[in-house]
């Protein structure tokens, strides 16, 4: 009797072990918080292409690709077509680019009427550079892309001219 009593009691032991180890796996990777870049972000008012204040919070709860950049940068310029493109593929998806020019509203203004932007751009000006520093840009180099999660925290980010069949691959995987 005795025998069989250690032998059950081994039994439940090994498995409420297996069940410990389970669920302790199951909860030990951390819960992606907000990043405090992003909610910044968010709080930011900028004038768009036209001139007029935007409230970037009006994206807040989408899966954003922030694309920072200027006029004078030529990988910026060659991608933006791209990025136009891309902006006509993600719109139904609850998918927004954004771009942040890091330079003046009057040649961001003539840039993306000349070049015919889908997506909204903004005048961020050096407070575009701080931020991108603050998002892991820490080369301080342009092109600078960012992919932000609808939660709230950054889930990529890419420094140069972006391989479009990259981005589109993170974004597919990231959103699913």
């Amino acid at each position: 009797m005795k025998k069989s009593f250690i032998a059950s009691a081994a039994i439940v032991a090994v498995i409420f072990a297996g069940a410990g180890i389970y669920f302790g796996t199951q909860h030990a990777a951390p819960a992606k918080q907000p990043s405090p870049v992003v909610g910044q972000l968010m709080k930011m008012t900028l004038a768009d292409s036209k001139g007029q204040q935007q409230k970037l919070s009006q994206w807040q709860g989408k899966f954003l690709v922030v694309n920072f950049w200027a006029t004078w940068c030529g990988p910026c310029v060659q991608e933006m077509p791209e990025l136009s493109a891309l902006q006509g593929e993600l719109a139904s998806k609850n998918i927004q680019l954004l771009g942040l020019g890091i330079d003046s509203p009057s040649n961001i203004a003539e840039f993306a009427d000349k070049y015919k932007i889908t997506y909204p751009v903004f005048a961020a000006g050096m407070d575009g550079t701080e931020l991108s520093r603050q998002m892991g840009n820490q080369a301080g180099g342009l092109p600078f892309t960012v992919l932000i999660a609808p939660d709230g925290s950054l889930v990529k980010s890419y420094l140069g001219r972006l391989n479009m069949n990259e981005l589109r691959a993170d974004i597919t995987k990231l959103t699913m």
